[in-house]
């Protein structure tokens, strides 16, 4: 027999309710105007995308994740953004923390060193952010005005599905974060 359907496979972190509700709202006022509101229990930022894998895959993908080390960390979304070309809102970081740069860094060493390819568009390589519509069209965007934040303790190996009006997401295995220390600065 042979190996079953690829199965698309991503790590991320998952807000907190409260941002999560937050970043709904903020989604709903500013695509107002048209655009298709992601739903707020697929709101999330992408660490690695690794894309189509065999079953056999996920478990060595799950084993590679259980391995990471990194630390508890806050998080603020503080700044709007917007990709014209497909059109995509989205709320990110403008200075990525630390902890989130190693965390990225840390899990897509581990992927590259077992030999999967994590796309150079996720993680680290561009601006941490949480997509909130697509299909917008807008000329300008406002400033945010109060931060969102939330406590990172953990992040999540997701397998994704694509349907014709979205993707809706399932979380395989979820990976906790070390408590942080007092860190020096």
């Amino acid at each position: 027999m042979g190996e079953a359907r690829a199965r698309r496979i991503f790590f991320a972190l998952w807000p907190e309710d409260e941002a999560t509700g937050h970043l709904a709202a903020l989604a709903h006022s500013l695509a107002a105007g048209g655009g298709r509101t992601i739903r707020p229990p697929s709101l999330h930022l992408t660490l690695a995308f690794v894309g189509s894998v065999t079953s056999s895959q996920v478990i060595e993908l799950e084993q590679i994740a259980a391995t990471v080390r990194a630390t508890a960390f806050d998080l603020s979304l503080d700044r709007l953004g917007f990709w014209p070309q497909r059109g995509i809102l989205w709320a990110g970081c403008r200075q990525a923390p630390a902890p989130l740069r190693r965390l990225a860094g840390t899990l897509a060493t581990g992927l590259r060193a077992a030999g999967f390819a994590s796309d150079p568009r996720s993680g680290s390589a561009q601006v941490p952010h949480i997509t909130l519509a697509r299909g917008v069209r807008c000329a300008s965007l406002p400033r945010l005005g109060t931060p969102v934040r939330w406590r990172v303790d953990e992040f999540a190996m997701v397998e994704s599905h694509l349907h014709p009006s979205a993707a809706s997401y399932r979380t395989l295995a979820r990976f906790p974060l070390d408590a942080a220390d007092e860190e020096c600065n």
